[in-house]
């Protein structure tokens, strides 16, 4: 008997092991839709942890939601602009 199950335990080990993936896999995808389901039932829209949208409205009103989304809008022109004068710098230099 000790020797069966000394090739049983580490049979067992690797089949834990492999078993391990999948199960903890599912049980996070149970508890996350047991959140996103939480908050379905209070109406609200769910929100990362530690947002700012999480205690309430980060703008007062449309108006500074909308003022906020042109700088951002203007902020990722520039951004772009950048990225495409340093592009084309470089393909000059290849060029070179």
């Amino acid at each position: 008997m000790p020797e069966t199950l000394g090739l049983v335990v580490p049979g067992a080990l690797y089949v834990l092991a492999a078993l391990a993936c999948p199960v903890g896999m599912g049980a996070m995808m149970w508890l996350m839709m047991r959140g996103g389901h939480h908050n379905q039932q209070t109406g609200q829209p769910p929100t990362p942890m530690g947002s700012s949208f999480a205690s309430g409205s980060l703008f007062a009103s449309d108006a500074e939601r909308e003022a906020e989304l042109a700088r951002m809008r203007a902020e990722i022109d520039q951004l772009r602009a950048a990225q495409a004068e340093r592009d084309a710098g470089q393909v000059a230099e290849e060029r070179k």
